[in-house]
């Protein structure tokens, strides 16, 4: 794969993942920011999709649950470039069942390079950023010379 870039447009499709202690803080920001987020594609894992989708009445993709799965789900709709930006609401200090797949989703962002939120502040930021209601043009990664060293080795 050579560098490339690819368009994300203004209306974006965004994924909710959230900790177990950060569901209820996850939802009152979202409502709060419901207007601005309507017009976005939503999708959630498990039960932070039901409770969003009954939170604003409105509609979200509903995937697997975390621990089904359904964190793995994202990170294959980001590599597959149908993700354009994640809110995490991530708890540091809550242990998770799942770990490895939910810290593969921040690794799998910077690779990507989508806009990542993993708290309220950073996703305030995100949500009023210029771009978020325009297309917007990111650069993916230059992977030809690691694909290279693994099809071509010495």
């Amino acid at each position: 794969m050579t560098k490339s870039n690819r368009m994300i447009g203004d209306r974006k499709r965004i994924p909710w993942v959230a900790h177990g202690n950060k569901k209820k803080e996850m939802v009152e920001w979202a409502t709060y920011n419901q207007v601005t987020l309507f017009r976005h594609e939503l999708f959630a894992t498990g039960t932070k999709g039901i409770l969003l989708k009954d939170a604003w009445d409105m509609p979200v993709k509903k995937l697997l649950s975390g621990q089904l799965s359904g964190d793995q789900q994202i990170g294959s709709m980001i590599a597959e470039g149908k993700i354009d930006m994640m809110f995490f609401f991530w708890d540091p200090m809550e242990a998770q069942p799942h770990n490895t797949d939910t810290k593969a989703l921040p690794r799998l962002e910077v690779t990507w390079n989508i806009p990542f939120a993993c708290g309220r502040a950073s996703a305030e930021f995100i949500l009023l950023s210029l771009h978020l209601q325009d297309e917007y043009e990111i650069r993916l990664p230059d992977c030809s010379g690691y694909l290279k060293r693994l099809t071509h080795p010495g």
